[in-house]
């Protein structure tokens, strides 16, 4: 079967503005959208520019926008598209470099910000124990792989460059509510101001695109409760 793609283009040294080429593909309904870019590039225009590493949806180097909705294009199948045109284009918010490459270097200075690291006052002499309940505080937090689909996705940041942002959150809790971590009073505290955790406004965009499922908005909504808390 043919499937055919518009797909996103712009090369700032050589493009005065973006443009949007169509290129049509042969591809089997449990082919990933990933494979067809792929074959777009080996076989039609080599010059086409994106971002790949496992193709296995753990890296998180693929994710783009397909027909308006931010995900990886190794975790997105023919068959979801079958009957329509598919649209790709790269994450919003970020800059682009060329095509569909973002420059990520803000998202991850973000992530840096938030200290994503277990804080102590020295080191253990032995590993550090957690009982199954501990590990279960920190929710589905620890599946992030850093894709920053949930920031291409969040109607705030898309708006605000100075919010923090769903993914760094994200980050900060699985600290948060890690009982290894000993700065927890500190790292809520360096949340706390209008275009950290309370920058959020539950569109609930991050939770919907988030290709691992957490559950984004929920928890954020629980750093700032944490932080409401009484001492």
């Amino acid at each position: 079967m043919e499937i055919r793609f518009n797909i996103f283009r712009f090369d700032p040294e050589h493009d005065k503005d973006p443009y949007y080429r169509s290129y049509t593909v042969s591809a089997e309904p449990f082919e990933r959208i990933l494979d067809c870019l792929n074959r777009i590039k080996w076989e039609q225009d080599g010059t086409l520019s994106y971002r790949m590493s496992c193709a296995h949806g753990v890296c998180g180097s693929d994710a783009m926008k397909i027909n308006g909705r931010c995900a990886l294009a190794c975790q997105k199948l023919v068959k979801d598209y079958l009957g329509e045109e598919v649209l790709v284009e790269p994450l919003p918010t970020f800059r682009v470099l060329k095509d569909l490459i973002v420059d990520l270097t803000p998202f991850f200075e973000r992530v840096e910000w938030i200290r994503p690291f277990l804080i102590g006052s020295h080191p253990p002499e032995h590993e550090r124990i957690q009982s199954p309940e501990d590990r279960k505080k920190m929710g589905e937090s620890i599946r992030c792989i850093l894709c920053a689909c949930c920031v291409g996705a969040c109607p705030v940041s898309n708006e605000n460059e100075k919010y923090l942002g769903p993914a760094p959150l994200v980050q900060a809790f699985r600290r948060i509510f890690d009982t290894r971590d000993e700065d927890r009073q500190e790292r809520l505290k360096q949340l706390d101001y209008p275009d950290g955790v309370w920058g959020c406004v539950n569109y609930f965009e991050c939770t919907r695109v988030c290709p691992k499922e957490i559950p984004v908005t929920k928890e954020i909504n629980t750093i700032k409760r944490e932080i409401k808390a009484p001492m």
